[in-house]
This record gives structure tokens, C-alpha cells and sequence, in this order.
């Protein structure tokens, strides 16, 4: 995931929220302060006004029909079977 470096942090938020919500359909508790654009974990300092930009979909153009073939045969190969 290098790729994600040549990107503006922004584009980090927004895969991030893409994956908040998932894991709140599933039932899990997202600490509110990770919802926060400037937020960076405990330890890291938080961004100063992270610039917001227009992000495309997908949000990474790496995350093209290769990438997702990729990751479905990794899947397989742990067992796990998606119908996609």
C-alpha cells in the first residue's frame, strides 16, 4: 500500500470512512474522534485543518478490476468465498 504516499492524506480519510461504515453495518463501535478529518491516533500529531478535496471514485485508481481480482483470489486462497 506505498501507493497510498503519493496520494494527499485526504484520499486516507475518505477510504477510512468507507471502511468506518462498513464496520458499523457489521455492529462494530467507531471511536467518534477517528470520524474527524485531522484526527491521526493517539500517538501522532493531529493535521492542522487537513485540506478537504474532491476525491473520485475509486479512490485510489490502483484499486482498478486487477486490484479487485487480486484481492478476491487472496481470499479464495485463505478459503474465504465471495459472490461478486
Amino acid at each position: 500500500m506505498d501507493y497510498v504516499f503519493s496520494y494527499s492524506p485526504y484520499h486516507l480519510f475518505i477510504y477510512h470512512v468507507l471502511v468506518m461504515e462498513e464496520m458499523e453495518k457489521r455492529g462494530y463501535n467507531v471511536s467518534v474522534e477517528w470520524k474527524d478529518k485531522n484526527y491521526r491516533g493517539r500517538t501522532a500529531e493531529k493535521y492542522d485543518n487537513l485540506k478537504e478535496e474532491i476525491v473520485d471514485s475509486p479512490i485510489y485508481k490502483e484499486h482498478d478490476i486487477e486490484y479487485l481480482d487480486d484481492c478476491i483470489e487472496n481470499l479464495r486462497n485463505k478459503d474465504i468465498h465471495l459472490e461478486v
